[in-house]
């Protein structure tokens, strides 16, 4: 199988190739509307929210991850990174040791010996960077059609941040402060509360160990009507892209698994007559989504949260097997690695969001010229 993977959208398509340690990453996006072009300076801006070595509670390694972007004959658009700091020889000791909670022992299971365990491969966080190069376009399309996708840092090691469920429904503040996050180091609404985090993180670096965390995403002026029934639902199609982050391990909308503990009485958001004659909701428990369709709105915003695992790659020794010998044996990771990945997870949040949103929007929007 070729080491490369699809996103298959319903108009838009991503082909993301690549592995940690390759000559190149990128990605080959299909589908867009004619005319679309990226804005190169904002996606270099957005990419810099996602780039490593830029402060001690991320890796290390230092890529600048310059975007290039190439327009093929068939319409399609390719952006690639030449990855600049490749350490390979730190994984050189553990190529027959797979490490826990990483693809080292399933990837054999399908590529057999072309799977490169060196920095993880195409598994590696590493290649959530050419799905940013598509989210930076899609978020740059969403936004001029009013729509804003937002992320913050909600918790780590048991530290929380504040919430959209901190504010009133209608509180404008609230959405400030969430866009004032995407200017910010550490990607937090409440500072205080980062430089506590910050401290956990540093906490676990001593202690040659990782922390995970929750990612909070709200995206404002989504419009109403978008989405469907059963496969066509937002959710689904949020989660799947979600899903390709490789340290994501759950996602929840709304009150998301609160809502079990809950009544139907404590859990319905009912509905008010607003100014104009306009349906609101009169809270957000279900996150701006009903039965898989956007509620739109000012006052239902869409609402998930994304868990982050605890980074795997830890500098404490580990239980594992040497394939080769056949025998039990123990590991120490070496090479770099971030203590916690969910700061930088936040802005790949964003783009996995967008790319899901942009899709069903650009579908529906063919679907109305097509009627006319």
């Amino acid at each position: 199988m070729s080491m490369k993977s699809i996103y298959r959208g319903d108009t838009l398509s991503l082909e993301i190739y690549g592995q940690s340690h390759s000559a190149t990453i990128g990605v080959v996006i299909r589908g867009l509307p004619e005319g679309v072009e990226p804005d190169k300076e904002e996606t270099a801006a957005f990419m810099k929210r996602r780039a490593p070595g830029q402060n001690k509670w991320s890796t290390p390694r230092s890529e600048k991850d310059e975007v290039i972007f190439d327009r093929k004959d068939d319409g399609s658009l390719e952006g690639y990174i030449v990855n600049t700091n490749t350490k390979p020889k730190d994984y050189a000791s553990i190529m027959n040791k797979p490490r826990p909670s990483h693809a080292d022992f399933t990837a054999p299971m399908i590529y057999g010996d072309d799977a490169a365990r060196s920095g993880g491969g195409i598994f590696s966080g590493r290649m959530t960077a050419p799905l940013c190069i598509a989210g930076s376009i899609a978020l740059q399309q969403l936004s001029k059609r009013g729509i804003t996708v937002a992320a913050h840092l909600k918790e780590v090691a048991g530290i929380c941040d504040k919430s959209y469920y901190d504010a009133a429904p209608l509180d404008s503040d609230m959405k400030a402060s969430l866009s004032d996050v995407a200017s910010k180091e550490f990607p937090v609404i409440d500072d205080a509360s980062g430089d506590r985090m910050k401290d956990a993180i540093e906490q676990a670096r001593l202690d040659s160990d990782s922390v995970g965390g929750i990612i909070e995403c709200v995206v404002y002026g989504m419009p109403e009507g978008i989405g469907g029934p059963l496969f066509y639902g937002i959710e689904g199609k949020i989660a799947q892209i979600v899903y390709a982050i490789p340290a994501v391990k759950g996602i929840e909308f709304g009150n998301g698994f609160g809502c079990a503990k809950l009544r139907g009485s404590e859990n319905n958001d009912s509905f008010v007559m607003g100014e104009g004659g306009q349906v609101l909701l009169g809270s957000n428990r279900s996150g701006g989504i009903l039965g898989g369709i956007s509620v739109g709105g000012r006052c239902a915003p869409i609402v998930f949260d994304v868990a982050v695992k605890p980074t795997p790659s830890i500098g404490r020794e580990q239980n594992t097997v040497d394939i080769k010998e056949k025998k039990d044996t123990t590991l120490v990771i070496e090479g770099r690695h971030d203590p916690c990945i969910a700061p930088r997870a936040v802005p790949v949040v964003e783009a996995a969001c967008a790319v899901a949103l942009y899709d069903m929007i650009i579908t529906k929007e063919r679907s109305k010229e097509q009627e006319v």
